[in-house]
């Protein structure tokens, strides 16, 4: 009998220190894959979301300018054809 609960204390910790080696290896798989990942991404030469987010702020201004610049440039020509 206590044989018997040595081969299943055996397994036991077999399993375990299984399981603890496979999570070692995801976890190492994981970290290789993210470097991978990084470099392919920084040698396409990719904005960072700030960057594009500073960008999309200066054309939605843009935009804006524009808008105004069209308005008033639309009340010139109006003002000017009622004089003419």
């Amino acid at each position: 009998m206590q044989t018997r609960n040595k081969i299943i204390d055996d397994f036991s910790q077999l399993m375990t220190n299984a399981m603890g080696v496979a999570q070692g290896a995801r976890d190492e798989a994981e970290t290789a894959m993210k470097g991978i990942v990084d470099r392919w991404l920084a040698d396409r030469d990719f904005v960072t979301r700030e960057e594009f987010e500073a960008v999309r702020g200066m054309a939605q201004k843009a935009r804006e300018e524009n808008e105004t610049l069209k308005s008033r440039l639309d009340a010139l020509e109006a003002a000017g054809s009622k004089k003419g």
